[in-house]
Formats: C-alpha cells, sequence, structure tokens
C-alpha cells in the first residue's frame, strides 16, 4: 500500500512538472504571437518576397471549379488572404472582410481573394459550410497542394498581402485584419 502511494505521489509531481512546461512553452508562444499578430512585417526579410516585386502568379479553383488567376486581376487592388477555416483568427477577421467588401468593393476598386489553405486538414465540405455561415460573397479559392502557400512563404495564418493595381506587392500583415485596417491598407495602394 505505502509503495503504491509513493508511485502516485511520484506520478502526480511528474504530471505536474509536465504541465508547468507545457504552460510555459505555451505562454511563450502566445506571447511571440501577440507581438505579430495584425502587424506589417517588412517584405525585405521575407524571402523572395520584396516590396515593389510583381506578385507570384497563379490559377487556384473555386468550390464551383472555375479557376481564378491572379494576374487577371491586374488593374485592381488585391487584398490576397490565406486562411483556414479551423483558425480562430481568420474566422475573426471574415466578417471583416465581407463589410468591408460589400461597402467598399467598387469605390475602391478592390478585389478579396481568399486563399483557403486546403491541402493540409481542410475539407471542402468544411469550406463550404464556413463561407455559408460568414455569408461570404468575395472569391475564395482553394489550394490542392501548398504550392502557392510556399512560393508566398507562408508560415502564419491569416497572412495577407496588399497587391497594388500594377500586380505589385506592397505589404505584407500576419494576422487578423478589421474594417478600419482593411481600409487604411487598400486605400494606400495605386
Amino acid at each position: 500500500m505505502k509503495k503504491n502511494i509513493g508511485i502516485l505521489i511520484v506520478l502526480v509531481l511528474v504530471i505536474t512538472m509536465i504541465g508547468t512546461y507545457i504552460k510555459k512553452e505555451l505562454d511563450e508562444d502566445k506571447k511571440i504571437s501577440e507581438q505579430v499578430m495584425g502587424k506589417e512585417v517588412p517584405l525585405d526579410e521575407t524571402i523572395g518576397l520584396e516590396k515593389g516585386n510583381i506578385a507570384p502568379d497563379f490559377t487556384l479553383y473555386n468550390l464551383d471549379g472555375k479557376p481564378l488567376t491572379l494576374s487577371d486581376l491586374k488593374g485592381k487592388r488585391v487584398v490576397l488572404n490565406f486562411w483556414t477555416t479551423w483558425c480562430p483568427p481568420c474566422k475573426a477577421e471574415m466578417p471583416h472582410m465581407q463589410e468591408y467588401y460589400e461597402k467598399y468593393k467598387e469605390e475602391d476598386n478592390v478585389e478579396i481573394v481568399g486563399v483557403n489553405v486546403t491541402y493540409d486538414r481542410e475539407k471542402v465540405e468544411r469550406v463550404e459550410q464556413f463561407l455559408k455561415s460568414y455569408n461570404i460573397t468575395f472569391p475564395i479559392v482553394l489550394e490542392p497542394d501548398g504550392s502557392v502557400t510556399s512560393q508566398y512563404k507562408i508560415i502564419t495564418i491569416p497572412t495577407t498581402f496588399m497587391i497594388d493595381t500594377e500586380g505589385r506587392i506592397q505589404k505584407q500583415i500576419i494576422g487578423p485584419l478589421d474594417l478600419e485596417t482593411l481600409r487604411d491598407n487598400v486605400t494606400q495602394l495605386n
């Protein structure tokens, strides 16, 4: 009996130590995330993507199987947003993106393109449900293999690129955007 109690005490101590370590690591991750969420990241620090460079072109397909080619949007300002349905910050920004799109699409000569990172953990049905629940009407395309995410060096989601009317990348923003931040960033594009 004493031996079992001793083992139980040791087990509780080990579990407590592991829990403390995990909490410390999660707190550190949260602290780092809070420092970069919703903040512009200097493009010259992003390998291969520099401010003023033409945005890497791609063709991806929407839920109906219709293609969208980024270079076809030349002449419009483009908000290129990488997101997933399971990402809480992505969920937080979607209503703002939809509201911005409804209010300012024509006035600001802008197109929002949401690239759903489907290759990792998504199912098309889940994406459809997500879009319906948020009444999303701006173009959403599906990435089946990670090639576009790789081209754009996406590590954190959501990540948004602001692309001017000439198809040049002007900003990269990590984290969720609200209506005001979206409008401010888009109106700064030529």
